[in-house]
């Protein structure tokens, strides 16, 4: 068990650091100190992190080919790859990447195409946690990148692989790139430096990692040979304080600088306070109800087009959520390329039992909602906003039981195809729309579509001609045309998409979240 740690004393371990290690002796506003739960934090190796809080250290010590940038998920952003070209070539494609100049390590060594096929060919052989993103969604083996010269990196994908959801990819800390010669100075039995890696950088981003302090903190500081501007802040601190009630108080002591685990109403709580500011940032999670489409009388495309029209959607984000949500119905969420605005439900009981009549239930039925025990995203028990949906669809005649289930439990239940409503989350893996369209529309995928028992070879065609299309108006039109589809015949009731807050002091500007769950202190001040 963690004790609380009064706030006086986190303050004093940040400007008092153990005699092993170097002080924090920066002026204050040459410092950040966010204030998170980084209790997730195992291994700060680009190949190995798949962990929030080491995602969020990696990202700001390693740069990527490409980039999205802030909340925007829809424009690559050059970083290490000033160009790129996707070629088709048959039987496999062409993804060519040219090298911005004059880039440089942390280590001071230049960066150089052989530096990209060293890092894309380790997360392979290492094959941890982010290897998928390589070896399934892109089909890469080791050797599939290439050097064509020092400044020119060409990638073979089969023609299985999405070229654009490859790019997505290469945005994740999965596509960043690490100094191969320091790697491997530090290699061990074959592990190509992954045990010094965990807890040392060696990348070209604008922090390097001065030091991890497990399950207390991790200290970034500038880079001096980073290529673009310097950041604002020379030193982050990244402080593991557990307990949001400690971090709002530091906060708003001054202690801190940012709070990043706030509820929804200790955010409340700071609203109109003198020296804090209260930020939303975006998630790409969507809260949803499964409908198990081989299940009668759910395995009828009325009876599913019946409990989208019941459903108060806009009570569950206004009232039930105070707005700690946005109102989304299709299955790419809001921020993501080929997100479909649509959102044509509300609370229509007349539809909705018209519709029940015409599937041969005017007096509705009865059926079961499993729902998981806790507190679900948007700062609401799961509990309460399956009580919410109980009670609109009973003014349909629809009957719901509610079986409150462990998460583990509940998804042991879903993955069997057992379930008859059931509510849950989703978010992707990646930033790319194909993230949740092949789950949510492909049976053979074995995800979503599967628990749900819902098959449809028209939405599983689309979604690959979708995946596979390198034109980006063009794949935009056949994501409209998925959604479209699987919004009216599909097995899901889309009910919101979360949103996070963070507490910040007034002083601080240029706070981003990316929506992958990371933020680039590169652009912020105090």
């Amino acid at each position: 068990m963690r004790m609380l740690v009064p706030a006086i004393l986190v303050l004093l371990s940040l400007l008092v650091a153990p005699a092993t290690g170097p002080t924090f002796a920066a002026p204050a506003r040459d410092t950040l100190v966010y204030v998170a739960d980084i209790s997730d934090m195992i291994s700060l190796d680009p190949a190995v992190a798949y962990e929030f809080s080491g995602i969020l250290v990696a990202q700001n010590a390693y740069d990527t080919l490409v980039a999205f940038e802030g909340e925007d998920l829809t424009t690559l952003k050059p970083r290490l790859a000033q160009s790129w070209k996707i070629t088709d070539a048959g039987s496999t494609w062409k993804v060519t990447f040219t090298l911005r100049q004059g880039v440089k390590f942390s280590t001071g060594r230049p960066l150089t195409a052989k530096a990209v096929a060293f890092s894309f060919d380790r997360v392979i052989g290492l094959n941890k946690s982010p290897a998928f993103l390589f070896k399934d969604v892109a089909g890469l083996k080791e050797g599939d990148t290439k050097a064509l010269n020092d400044r020119t990196v060409e990638v073979t994908l089969p023609k299985t692989a999405s070229p654009q959801a490859f790019l997505s990819v290469l945005t994740f800390t999965v596509g960043a790139v690490v100094d191969p010669d320091e790697a491997m100075a530090h290699a061990t039995g074959g592990d190509r430096g992954e045990a010094w890696l965990r807890n040392h950088s060696a990348g070209t981003g604008p922090y390097v990692l001065e030091r991890w302090d497990s399950e207390s903190r991790a200290v970034l500081a500038a880079n001096a040979n980073y290529w673009g501007a310097k950041p604002k802040v020379s030193r982050v601190v990244i402080q593991h304080v557990p307990e949001s009630s400690t971090q709002k108080f530091m906060v708003e002591s001054g202690d801190a600088d940012i709070a990043a685990n706030l509820t929804p109403e200790q955010a409340r709580e700071l609203t109109g306070k003198a020296d804090v500011k209260v930020q939303k940032g975006r998630l790409l999670q969507l809260v949803y109800v499964g409908m198990n489409a081989k299940h009668a009388p759910l395995d009828k495309v009325q009876v599913r087009e019946a409990i989208r029209w019941s459903i108060d959607y806009d009570g569950i984000v206004r009232s039930l959520l105070r707005g700690e949500a946005r109102k989304v119905q299709t299955i790419i969420p809001e921020g993501l390329f080929g997100f479909n605005a649509s959102a044509p439900f509300q609370a229509n009981v007349a539809r909705a039992k018209a519709l029940l009549a015409e599937a041969g239930l005017p007096n509705g039925f009865s059926t079961e909602l499993l729902v998981p025990t806790g507190p679900a995203p948007g700062g609401v028990r799961w509990a309460d906003v399956a009580a919410k949906i109980q009670s609109d669809l009973a003014k349909s005649g629809i009957k719901v039981t509610i079986k409150e289930t462990a998460q583990a439990q509940l998804l042991n239940i879903y993955r069997a195809q057992k379930g008859q409503l059931v509510m849950i989350l989703w978010g992707p893996d990646f930033p790319d729309p194909d993230g949740n369209v092949t789950p949510f529309t492909d049976y053979a995928a074995k995800s979503i579509a599967w628990r749900n028992q819902y098959e449809d070879a028209t939405a599983a065609k689309l979604a690959k001609q979708a995946a596979l299309e390198p034109d980006p108006a063009k794949r935009k039109a056949l994501y409209k045309e998925l959604t479209d589809r699987i919004l009216h015949q599909g097995p899901y009731v889309i009910l919101y998409q979360p949103t996070t807050r963070f507490a910040l002091r007034k002083s601080v500007q240029g706070f981003v979240w990316n929506p992958m769950a990371f933020a680039e202190f590169k652009t912020v001040s105090k």
